[in-house]
């Protein structure tokens, strides 16, 4: 089977050979090309042998590179050149599942590609792997690879996943570990199914597997208000969140002990529900899970408070900020601390937006809607600018989960908004107008 080239990107190694749009690329040097990662990984070479379909003719052609990760600028119609593998689980906790009907198309689909895992850090089951793929990334050591175990117990594997094949876990990662693959996991803990016993089980089995693999974050499970005909479940509340934290620190402390560091983390949202102080830098390590939502509070803080210390002249804005309820008692004190350091002139008010638009547990700033946010600010607001999270838009940063835009913020609320990264050192460089 051949990929279809659909583009020549300008002054490429692919335009000096004369590699055409509508050519076919079928293999290179004798491998099949059927993905990116085929791509990516048989195009390393400084001399490729490519061969082509062109008009319904197979072409030879010898390319010579002067660096071996030079790419051939081929653009094909996704960037996966392939389509995306979609997840055949039915989880019992599946935060797609529990969406309302009428958002933005992408947010129904749910990928379990490991492809995705490799190039952008995505969480596979591995239930959808065929043999052929398994085997391919043994032999490309894809590293690392980030796996939703969610337990090694097999039984229970199947039962929260709803696929048979949930129970081949353990033997495949045992083969990633015997092959050298690196693996990033992840557990979302449910109350009274993968916890307690399950959970500390789980911890062993891939503490044993260290140091194939590198770091395990658990999540509490998500839930919306829109689970009819869904599994029931429990969310954790304070006094279960103390008990979970606790727990995990006393099974992880022999490993943390003998390696003088950690690999299994509780993500940020456990120790904010538990209302405890979140972690020391120390804690997080290499910051391994970051993008889990593993230490990045303590980043948050760190990087505010960096700035706050180190910058020699402040020219503070006026401004509102809207954030989720699990960082509003955070986004209080980080503001409160840069009102002492500039002696009070700091004319910031934050505003906590209450998830009425998904209800459940659901508290963290990123699942914030426009709706919500008009709901709750409608003549709130004190000043004419209104800083939100970034992460509350989607990639391309026009639009909120309920299909709103920015603009629509603005014209309800009569302000302008503004977007900050989800990073401490970006927030105050804008609020405190800090100079060196």
């Amino acid at each position: 089977m051949a990929v279809h080239i659909t583009g020549i990107d300008p002054g490429s190694v692919a335009e000096k050979y004369k590699i055409l749009p509508d050519d076919e690329l079928i293999t290179i040097n004798g491998e099949k090309i059927n993905d990116m990662m085929d791509l990516q990984f048989y195009s390393t070479d400084t001399e490729l042998d490519l061969l082509l379909i062109r008009d319904g003719k197979e072409l030879t052609m010898h390319i010579k590179k002067a660096d071996e990760y030079t790419p051939l600028g081929l653009e094909f119609n996704t960037y996966l050149i392939d389509k995306h593998h979609s997840c055949k689980n039915k989880c019992i906790f599946c935060f797609v599942d529990q969406l309302p009907k009428g958002l933005r198309k992408d947010l129904y689909f749910k990928d379990d590609d490991e492809r995705l895992s490799f190039l952008f850090g995505n969480y596979v089951t591995l239930t959808n792997l065929s043999r052929s793929e398994i085997d391919r990334i043994k032999k490309m050591r894809i590293s690392p690879i980030n796996i939703s175990v969610h337990t090694t117990n097999p039984e229970l594997r199947v039962f929260m996943m709803k696929n048979p094949r949930a129970a081949e876990i353990n033997d495949l990662m045992k083969e990633f570990y015997d092959a050298g693959i690196v693996m990033n996991t992840q557990i979302v803990l449910c109350k009274g199914v993968n916890d307690g016993e399950n959970l500390k089980n789980t911890i062993d089995k891939l503490q044993s597997l260290y140091p194939q693999v590198q770091s395990c974050a658990i999540v509490p499970i998500g839930v919306t208000r829109y689970r009819e005909g869904l599994a029931k479940v429990q969310t954790f509340g304070r006094d279960d969140c103390r008990k979970v934290i606790e727990d995990v620190h006393k099974w992880t402390e022999e490993f943390y002990q003998k390696h003088d560091m950690r690999m299994v983390y509780l993500s940020d949202e456990f120790y904010l529900r538990a209302e405890l102080e979140i972690p020391p830098t120390e804690y997080y390590g290499a910051f391994d899970q970051l993008e889990n939502g593993v230490g990045m509070v303590r980043n948050l803080i760190d990087n505010f408070n960096d700035e706050l210390e180190w910058a020699e002249k402040f020219n503070p804005i006026s401004a509102d900020i809207a954030t989720g309820e699990a960082m509003y008692p955070i986004f209080c004190q980080l503001i409160e601390k840069a009102k002492e350091k500039l002696d009070g002139n700091l004319d910031i008010t934050i505003h906590c937006i209450k998830n009425n638009f998904f209800g459940g547990n659901v508290w963290v700033t990123g699942l914030i809607t426009a709706t919500d946010i008009i709901d709750q600010l409608k003549g709130k607001v004190k000043t004419d600018t209104l800083l939100l999270c970034n992460d509350m838009l989607r990639s391309e940063q026009d639009m909120f989960l309920d299909n709103k835009t920015p603009r629509d913020i603005e014209n309800a609320l009569g302000v302008k908004t503004e977007f900050y990264p989800n990073d401490g050192l970006r927030l105050a460089q804008r609020i405190l107008g800090t100079e060196y």
